[in-house]
């Protein structure tokens, strides 16, 4: 399993969720999160004014797929979100060792402090 953070555009945002879910995708994390631009910030201009910004509010999408999904999904996001814009966003993927369910009463065999893993298999 992978798992694919993208951070787009908060106006993107409908859209490719509407397109990722064609994939069969059930469910993502969604988050709020802030692009710090440094100290120098960016260059933007509206309405033939032109000022820097710092801070840039943007939405992070948090996927867990299996990897025969993950170059579909990857390119329906880079489809959707702002193809060709500056600062339309990223994608990160990363693998997962495992993903443990948390519910009333369930837990998987043992607690996760007894479990041992070797970090240089599971990557």
């Amino acid at each position: 399993m992978k798992s694919i953070d993208a951070i787009i555009k908060p106006s993107k945002l409908q859209d490719v969720k509407e397109r990722i879910r064609q994939f069969g995708v059930k469910s993502m994390m969604l988050s709020t999160v802030t692009d710090c631009c440094g100290s120098d910030g960016r260059l933007r201009i509206y309405r033939g004014s032109s000022y820097f910004i710092k801070d840039v509010t943007r939405v992070r999408i948090q996927i867990i797929v299996d990897e025969d999904m993950v170059g579909p999904v990857v390119d329906t996001i880079m489809a959707t979100a702002s193809p060709g814009e500056v600062d339309a966003g990223s994608i990160s993927i990363y693998p997962v060792a495992e993903t443990v369910r948390i519910q009333v009463d369930a837990r998987p065999n043992g607690t996760i402090g007894d479990r041992h893993y070797d970090h240089a298999t599971v990557a």
